[in-house]
């Protein structure tokens, strides 16, 4: 009997069940270790084998080696392979062995590092981890916004491990930088971890903000290595390499032992519930891992379920402890939810539980996979695509890690690229077409870092090429709008505020909507104002760390949302009406005519309706219309012009075109992540059948964000590709007319209406048909 005939029955349904689309086995991989180096100081070599580590794997010495020998690295691997040994060793050598040196003189001057994290917690993880290995001339600290005002005079004047998050870095180091003028001289390491999850516009925030650290650096006679840590992602040294803007050397080859693990791709069946326009709905993600979940826990089988939102983790919990219970008594206790926003007891007792047995499921957000040590599951269950390739191997890598044979399962929602993955399982195990997006040279995102560079020192015209090509011409932009004063010695700041407010590293644009509980006027959270319309309109439900609210009012003049405690059983999504305008065409590709362009556009958005859907089965429960402001939006688009005479030689009449067009462009959206690293909620369309600017019929998908994330020009460079997944998505699907996972969008304020799914197929096929064969390599 094959490996995977003895775990896939843990699922249910038996040894084949309908569900089942594909199996996958990756394969069980041995340890290959490698000496420790001979310039590590013996005393931190003794530290790491007092914690077990008698000899490290050979991946973490060639990322160790390079590191230490001056080289930007960037190390991707998988999970648990001991990414964080290959940059504690360089770094924690030369602080070790500059401090002893430093014993004899009155003024140290030892080497410090500087380490990064995207969450407090991961930093408070990689703290612990440093101290655990009691080296006394080691002082790490965490810098954050929680560390007290008196603590952090101590930590600028005597840590030489400071852990921070790139918040704290903008808005606490880098204005400051003449109160840490000590520790920039004596910077000798930079650790980005996570790398691969700075993408988008807060990938591009960060690459500004990276530029802006390695300019105070060298200010201050610093010229730090940088060291990033990834999980295993497409293209690691490209994507480092633009994060920091200088070159990198890149370490890939996992040397780590792990299990072999059966990975399934599973695919909820259709039902007989009628959704919108009377598509059949599938069932949903939530209610199928929750049934794969108690398969599991009954089995004793110990098991993670990931999914994107609390709300679905809390969910799968509660349904999954329902299940249970059917079973017997003791079972549900078993099983628990996890989310962002806990303890580090909390999340340490949730360890602990894991380890010992007591708990054998747990339903959680990805904010497990963010510092905290877990390994050594039997199971992983993903629900729903986590967004990137990089995200879904980190996740099933939790199994397996103790070197027993391990089961993962990938449990498609209802939507277009689910859909292909569990149908095309080659995009997921043996191509990578998705590149980590983020454009630095956003003049949106560049701009206020060029205001915030010039407050922090004055940007002179040498300085201009680290920004990048455009950053000479927005300077200029910057000085005739007034937020900077032109000097022959180059560019100042000359205003009292502070410049580094006028940039929001996780998102872009408009200032944040303060979220108000309105019974007690406690300040709940704050939200940023393009999403406001779409999750804090009136009659929203807003979910804020694990407890749900219901939106009274949203007041956009005041920046308020008033929000009041509930526990509702539905969820809400809004729906838009969007318009497009072509501004300036950037690229175009002649594709035996048809043109495919990229360019900035002006996007004109209403929130019209949202509508209110059950928790469990996504059914409709009613729609509710909306009266807001419509918004505008100045951000770039990728759109696809095509000749009528085309789509009539094809077998469709001008009747068809309007629900063809609109069908192709929802599923394209949907399918856009599979080439970029974007969400779906990152990126919109319209399609036209006469578009007043091209006078065709026309599809545009566009970045939400202002000035463009990147996600619309990869769309554009990978264009064949991106097609092609798309006309297979829809082919794929077994429903008749369209559906969610296919065709349908949850934002469409045209309630889905016209959509023909055939027809989608048919004007892909024409765009396909045409595209030139070297559209084929434009892959990267």
């Amino acid at each position: 009997m094959a490996l995977h005939d003895s775990l896939i029955p843990l699922l249910g349904g038996g040894a084949e069940p309908e569900q089942l689309m594909h199996v996958h086995q990756i394969p069980a991989r041995r340890a290959v270790t490698a000496p420790w180096p001979q310039w590590a100081h013996p005393d931190v070599v003794a530290a790491y084998q007092r914690r077990g580590i008698q000899e490290p794997w050979a991946h973490q010495m060639e990322a160790a080696e390079a590191a230490h020998g001056g080289q930007h690295t960037i190390i991707a691997t998988g999970t648990a392979s001991g990414k964080s040994l290959a940059y504690q060793l360089p770094v924690l050598d030369a602080i070790h062995r500059t401090s002893l040196d430093d014993r004899a003189t009155l003024e140290p001057s030892g080497a410090v590092a500087l380490y990064l994290a995207p969450t407090k917690a991961l930093a408070a993880d990689q703290l612990a981890a440093v101290k655990s290995l009691q080296l006394p001339t080691v002082r790490a600290e965490t810098y954050d916004g929680d560390t007290d005002t008196g603590a952090r005079r101590w930590i600028r004047d005597h840590a030489n491990l400071v852990l921070a998050n790139p918040d704290m870095l903008h808005f606490g180091v880098l204005p400051n930088h003449a109160w840490w003028a000590r520790f920039f001289r004596r910077l000798k390491y930079v650790i980005i971890d996570e790398a691969h999850s700075y993408r988008g516009v807060f990938g591009s925030n960060v690459a500004n903000l990276m530029r802006r650290l390695r300019r105070i650096c060298r200010y201050y006679g610093a010229n730090p290595v940088f060291i990033g840590a990834s999980a295993t992602s497409a293209e690691p040294a490209d994507s480092f390499s633009r994060l920091i803007g200088a070159p990198v050397t890149a370490v890939t080859q996992d040397r780590s032992p792990h299990g072999s693990t059966t990975v399934a791709l599973w695919e909820p069946q259709l039902t007989e519930l009628k959704g919108e326009n009377g598509a059949r709905s599938r069932r949903t993600v939530v209610a199928e891992t929750a049934d794969l979940l108690a398969n599991l826990v009954v089995a004793q089988v110990r098991t993670i379920a990931f999914i994107k939102s609390r709300r679905g983790a809390e969910t799968i919990a509660t349904i999954t402890r329902r299940l249970l219970d059917e079973v017997h008594p003791s079972l549900p206790d078993r099983v628990a939810a996890y989310r962002s926003g806990y303890l580090p007891e909390e999340r340490r007792e949730l360890e602990r539980g894991l380890r010992s047995g007591e708990l054998l499921g747990i339903a959680s957000t990805s904010a497990l996979e963010l510092g905290i040590d877990i390994s050594g599951l039997d199971a992983v269950l993903v629900a729903g695509w986590p967004g990137t390739r990089a995200s879904l191997f980190q996740q099933i890598g939790r199994a397996g890690r103790s070197g027993q044979d391990a089961l993962a399962a990938f449990v498609a929602s209802d939507d277009p690229l689910d859909t292909y993955l569990v149908h095309h399982p080659e995009a997921i195990f043996d191509i990578s077409v998705e590149a980590t997006v983020f454009d630095p040279s956003n003049p949106y995102v560049l701009g206020p870092h060029l205001c915030a560079a010039a407050a922090e020192l004055p940007i002179t015209p040498d300085e201009r090429e680290l920004f990048g090509p455009t950053a000479g011409g927005l300077l200029e932009q910057l000085v005739d709008q007034g937020y900077l004063r032109r000097r022959p010695s180059g560019w100042f700041w000359t205003h009292p505020e502070s410049a580094a407010s006028m940039v929001n590293l996780r998102a872009a644009g408009g200032g944040p909507i303060n979220i108000v509980e309105t019974e007690t006027g406690t300040l709940l959270g704050t939200m940023d104002s393009p999403q406001a319309q779409y999750q804090a309109h009136t009659g929203a439900i807003y979910v804020h760390q694990g407890q749900t609210f219901l939106v009274d009012e949203l007041n956009e003049a005041d920046h308020c949302a008033m929000v009041t405690r509930t526990n509702p059983e539905f969820y809400t999504q809004a729906r838009d009406i969007t318009q497009v305008e072509v501004l300036e065409t950037d690229r175009t590709s002649e594709w035996n005519g048809i043109q495919v362009c990229f360019g900035t556009v002006k996007v004109t958005t209403q929130v019209v309706s949202y509508q209110r859907k059950a928790l469990i089965s996504n059914e409709i429960l009613g729609e509710e219309p909306l009266e807001l402001e419509a918004k505008e939006l100045f951000t770039k688009a990728v759109w696809f012009v095509i000749d009528e005479k085309f789509l009539v030689s094809a077998g469709l009449a001008p009747a068809d075109f309007p629900g063809s067009l609109h069908a192709a462009e929802h599923a394209s959206i949907g399918m856009l992540p599979l080439v970029a690293t974007s969400d779906r909620w990152d990126i919109g369309g319209v399609s036209t059948a006469l578009h007043a600017d091209t006078e065709k019929p026309t599809i545009f998908v566009y970045d939400g964000h202002p000035g463009g994330a990147g996600f619309a020009e990869r769309g554009y460079e990978a264009a064949r590709i991106w097609l092609a997944a798309t006309r297979d998505a829809i082919r794929a699907c077994e429903c008749d007319g369209g559906c969610p996972s296919c065709v349908q969008s949850p934002k469409c304020g045209n309630k889905n209406n016209p959509l023909d799914k055939k027809g989608a197929v048919t004007l892909l096929n024409v765009l396909l048909d045409h595209a030139p064969d070297e559209a084929l390599a434009l892959t990267s």
